[in-house]
Order: structure tokens, then sequence, then C-alpha cells
């Protein structure tokens, strides 16, 4: 517990001497306390920090966060998910935070590379690059392996050097900080701080096991192997481990490189009418899309072909979730408010006792203003958005694993109009929305019988059974932004809240201790 204490203190000193806590206070007032407290830990002789004035808030919090490490990087990153957290409008300033670091040498690539894989394996990986790419949690190498015979180039992956152990030492120490603040401030324990930062170690965790990511790869590209213009790389399960993964090489151009996809004859409107119905259609055909489908992550490659890259962050939709999600967005579509209203109660969102009119009219004031908009303002993921407010005042249960979905929707479009300014959201929506509701018949009519079994199984590759069901485990904390009870990571949770429960009362008496025998000596 002392060891916390003092990895604490050290990330105390990086937030205090930074501007992190300038910024938030001008979104949201933190209690005096940790005012005072920030104050004394930022004491220095040295020279006060800079203020870059060239920056706005939102950039000036992301170069902060980007400064301290991965720690502070994951934490932005899973804050910005949490608006009710930490407020909307900060929400929205760290959804631009990257996560990017300096990368690591190649002589400890090759060492990592030789312990995980063995010697082996290492000395059948040809031409292993510097690195190409370096973010928070690992960083990339182009390579060329042997595969059956044929010298195929593959992108080879790598954790972090002892990036588990500082990740873990560092978020154990905020823990006890969310823990002490929850003891002392009795208003911020209805923000459940030490099971946000708990979940957020859950999750890491388990991205920092990069046969996770390479079995979401997996299911990704059996999910999508006979779709027309979409291809994801092929993972090679003999490369790769927990420190290490290994795919194919994409040898395309990024799609933020418009000019070059049309010095290539690529037709840039056609990219982005089908970057948009492709998301859509994993979405609802197979409840499992990429949650980060942000430009850097989508390419072209020579063929013509969409490429995703990067599989950490990806979200998943039960039958219930799929259906209601391809109802709605096509029942707007149509302009049809009693059929989405009749689709919130069949699924039991709302209480029965709503009267459907009043539902309706309350659909019908989001939908007819957006079809009064110019297409280029039009946007199903901030649809949902407003739905989702809504129908909140009609006791509207929360759709926690549609959340991430409409972020990502919204990126997704932002990614198209980049493309082409002029796509049109509901026309390109439609045949997909429309294709999948036929051929799964009438979902109204059957969609109680949907909710009986809402909870979709991830196809099981047999290597990995127990990481497989730890990879559907974090989807699911993820989607939910919750710790289900009767897990393993509940009863860990509360293992560490009775530890530092504990070690609250002892240095309580601990001092009360010392203050009682100053009084007698002195």
């Amino acid at each position: 517990m002392i060891k916390k204490i003092i990895t604490l203190f050290k990330l105390g000193r990086k937030v205090a001497k930074s501007d992190v806590l300038d910024i938030i206070s001008k979104f949201q007032a933190p209690p005096v306390a940790i005012k005072i407290l920030f104050k004394i830990l930022s004491f220095s002789f040295s020279q006060n920090k800079q203020i870059d004035i060239n920056k706005d808030e939102g950039e000036r919090l992301s170069s902060s966060l980007e400064s301290m490490g991965t720690t502070f990087i994951k934490l932005g990153q899973f804050l910005a998910t949490r608006p009710d957290i930490i407020g909307e409008e900060l929400s929205k300033k760290l959804e631009n935070l990257q996560d990017k670091l300096p990368p690591f040498s190649l002589l400890q690539a090759k060492e990592i590379i030789k312990n995980d894989l063995g010697n082996e394996t290492f000395n059948s990986i040809i031409n292993l690059s510097e690195p190409v790419a370096a973010a928070s949690i690992a960083q990339v190498h182009k390579a060329q392996i042997n595969d059956n015979g044929t010298l195929k180039d593959v992108a080879v992956k790598i954790l972090r050097p002892d990036i588990k152990k500082i990740f873990n030492e560092e978020i154990d120490a905020i823990m006890l900080f969310a823990f002490l603040i929850e003891s002392f401030v009795k208003k911020t324990k209805r923000l459940k701080l030490v099971e946000v930062v708990f979940l957020l170690k859950e999750i890491t965790n388990l991205e920092m096991d990069l046969r996770f990511e390479a079995a979401a790869a997996n299911e990704y590209a059996e999910n999508t192997k006979n779709d027309v213009g979409f291809r994801v790389p092929k993972i090679y399960w003999n490369f790769t481990s927990e420190s290490v993964m290994t795919l194919d090489w994409v040898d395309g151009v990024s799609i933020r490189e418009t000019e070059e996809l049309k010095r290539r004859n690529l037709n840039t409107e056609k990219i982005a009418e089908d970057i948009i119905q492709n998301f859509l259609r994993h979405a609802v055909r197979d409840g499992f899309f990429h949650a980060d489908m942000h430009q850097g992550n989508i390419f072209i490659d020579k063929d013509g072909l969409i490429v995703p890259i990067d599989f950490g962050i990806m979200g998943r939709l039960d039958k219930m979730s799929k259906r209601f999600l391809a109802e709605i967005l096509f029942g707007f579509i149509q302009r049809d408010y009693r059929k989405v209203a009749e689709v919130h109660l069949i699924a039991g969102l709302v209480p029965k006792g709503v009267p459907i009119d009043d539902l309706a009219q309350a659909l019908r004031s989001i939908g007819e203003p957006i079809f009064g908009q110019a297409v280029k303002d039009i946007s199903g993921g901030k649809l949902l958005k407003q739905l989702f407010d809504v129908t909140e005042k009609f006791d509207m249960q929360t759709q926690p694993q549609l959340l991430m979905l409409q972020k990502t929707m919204v990126v997704v479009e932002g990614v198209a109009r980049k493309l082409n300014p002029n796509t049109n959201i509901w026309t390109t929506s439609k045949p997909v929305l429309e294709n999948w509701l036929k051929e799964t018949k009438d979902p109204v009519t059957t969609l109680n019988e949907t909710l009986k079994t809402t909870s979709e199984v991830i196809k099981r590759l047999p290597e990995f059974p127990e990481i497989m069901d730890k990879a559907n485990q974090a989807l699911t904390y993820l989607a939910s932004g919750q710790i289900p009870q009767n897990t393993n990571s509940y009863t860990a949770l509360n293992t560490k809240k009775t530890e530092m429960i504990a070690f609250r009362n002892q240095s309580i008496i601990g001092l009360l201790a010392l203050v009682i025998f100053g009084l007698l000596v002195f």
C-alpha cells in the first residue's frame, strides 16, 4: 500500500504541474479540497508551466494527457465515453485525444518477439523494420514471413516493454485516490469512481493481451468474408501471442488522403457510400462492428477494397438491439413514427402504460426537423442521440449497448462526408436496412421471440476458449459501462474495496495514535 501512495504522489505531481485541472475546472468545478491538494502538489522551485495560446482548451487538455503517458491517455479515452460522469462538453473535448507515444527501440522489439514466440519462430521473421507507428500500448513493425512456401508482407504489433506492470501500478494508485475522494467527498459517491477506474483497468488489461485483438479480427474476418469490396487482414496465429500479433500488411492508401485516392482514379463518392453501408451491415446483420472507424484506421488497397485496421475496440449488439436499431432507423427513413413507437413498446423499452400516440408524436418531433435539413446536415448518429434524450422522458430503459454504436456512427458519417460532403445518409442506409428486415421477415411480429435469446456468444477459437470468454466479457463491460454481479471481476472489485477500507481505517487509527502520543509527550 505504501508503494501505491508513492506512485499516487508521483502521478499527483504530474497532474498538478500540468494544466489539466485548470482546464477541467472551466467545465466542472472540482471540490475545494481537491483544488487545495493539487495546489500543494504543484509546488515547485522551477519555472511555472507555459500555456500554448495557439491551442484551444480541448487541444491543451489532450496534449497534457498525452504527455503524462499510457495510463492518462487510456483514462482520457475512457472518460470521453462517460459524459454521465464528466459532462457532455468535457466529454467532447476528450474525443480527439490521440493515442501516440515515442517508439521503443528495434532491439527491445526483437527481444520481446524472441521471449514470446521462441527463437525458431523469431528466426523465421525476415526484414523486421524500424517501428512504423507507435501508440500508448503497442507499436507496429513491417516484416516478412514464410507462409506455406509463400513470402508474405506482414505487420507485427508488439506490446511496450513492462507496459502491464506500469499501467497496473498507476491505475491501482488512481483507484486508491478515487476511493479516498468517495470517502471524504460524499457528493461523489453517486459517480461510482472506484468502479469506473476498476472497469478501465479490466478493459485495458484485456486490450494488452494481443490474442484478444487477434480473436476480434478473426471473428470480424469470418463475418465479412463474403462482403463485396471489403477485406479484413488475415491473422497469423503461429506468429501471435500475448505480446505479439502478426497480420497481413495493408498495402494501400489511407482514406484521409483524398487527393491521392482521386489520383488513382478511385471513386471517393462510392467509397463513402460503401463505408457507411458496411458499418450498418456489420451492426444489424452480425451484431459485431469496428468501433474505432476514424480516418487513420481505414485503407483502400491496390484492388480498391476497403481494409480496416486496429481491432482493439469492437462493438457488440445482441439480437434485440440489432432489431431495435434496424427498425428504428428504417422507421425514421419511412417517416412511420407509429411503427417506431410500437417497436419501443413491444421490446419493453418503455412502460406498457405509455400512450402510443404520445410517443409517436414525440418521435415525430425528432424526425420531421431532420427531413427539413440539407443532406450534408443529416446524421443517423445524431438522430439516435436525440432519440435517447427524448424517450428518456417516457422512462425508456437505458440502452448502453447502443451508445458505442451511436458514437461510432457519428465518426463513420464524418469520415464519409470528408470523402463526399454530399453523402446522403438516408439514401445510403435504406437498402442495407430494407434488405436485412426482409431477410428476417417482419421484425415487429417476431420481436417477442427474439427477446428470449438476447445474448449472443462469440464464435470460439478452439485454441483460446478462455481468452474468448474474457473478450466477450470485456465487450459487455465496455458496452454497459458497469461490472455485472456474480463475475470474477465483481469479486475482485470487492476485494480491492475491502483492502482500501482497511488501509483507510488503519491510517485514521495510526494518525489518532500519533496525535495522542504527541499530546502525552509534549
